[in-house]
Formats: structure tokens, C-alpha cells, sequence
């Protein structure tokens, strides 16, 4: 067992989890970043990429929902995850740190809404920032 920030106090196991934990969502949400990104960058509507990504990872958007606040992912959903994400096995465990530059895609998107928002008057704002974090989801609100 690893030591913690006290010097020869052992840290908990339930540390150990949590940080696994973190881990996981963390990396379970750059999965559906990956997969958001992917779609929209065909053409498909933002709407509903969340009930896209659980059918492809085969959950139920409940599941999904729960794991992006507050379920503990298991070593079988991890895996299930993996497989579905087409990541090997054991990615989901591994600390990816940063997350990685933006792409090409989203580079044009970023151009295309500060170009929207700067032409835009304080009604048209609001509505941009509404459509945005519809889009969104919870994340923002």
C-alpha cells in the first residue's frame, strides 16, 4: 500500500478507487467527446449524440446519465466501454492527462460561433448562449 501525504501514514484503499474512479468518468467522457466530435464533423445534429453514444456503448442513456455524474464505473462496463469506444483494453484505467488539442473541426466551429457572437446583437447572444447550452446538455447550466 503507497504512502500518503503524511509521512509514513498508509493511504486508504478508497483512495486508490476514487482516484480509478475519477480515471474512468474522465475518460469515459473524453470517449464521448471523440464520438460527439466525429458526428458533427458528418453533418449529424447535436441533438440526441447522447442517446447515440449509450446505443453504441450499449447502455441505456439512464446509465450514460448516471455515468457522467455520479456512477462508479465497473472493470465490465470499463471494458464494455472500451471495446464500443475502440480503445484497447485498459484505457479507460489509464490517466490520459490533458485532453488532446482541439481538431480541425472544432477549430472551425470555435471560428464560426466567435464570428456569430461578435456579429450578433444582446438578443441574439442570449439566444446563441440558449442553443449552446441546450446543446450542451447539464454540463454548462
Amino acid at each position: 500500500m503507497s504512502t500518503g501525504g503524511t509521512i509514513g501514514r498508509p493511504l486508504h484503499p478508497i483512495h486508490i478507487v476514487s482516484n480509478l474512479t475519477l480515471v474512468r468518468r474522465r475518460n469515459a467522457l473524453a470517449l464521448f467527446q471523440e464520438f460527439a466530435g466525429s458526428a458533427i464533423t458528418e453533418g449529424v445534429a447535436p441533438k440526441g449524440l447522447e442517446q447515440s453514444f449509450a446505443a453504441r456503448a450499449q447502455i441505456s442513456p439512464s446509465m450514460w446519465s448516471q455515468i457522467k455524474s455520479s456512477r462508479p464505473i465497473g472493470d465490465k462496463l470499463a471494458r464494455q466501454l472500451e471495446h464500443h469506444g475502440g480503445k484497447p483494453a485498459g484505457w479507460l484505467d489509464e490517466d490520459h492527462g490533458e485532453p488532446a488539442p482541439p481538431d480541425t473541426a472544432e477549430e472551425r466551429f470555435v471560428t464560426l460561433a466567435r464570428a456569430a457572437w461578435q456579429a450578433s446583437n444582446a438578443r441574439q447572444k442570449r439566444e446563441l448562449s440558449r442553443l449552446l447550452k441546450q446543446a450542451a446538455g447539464s454540463e454548462l447550466e
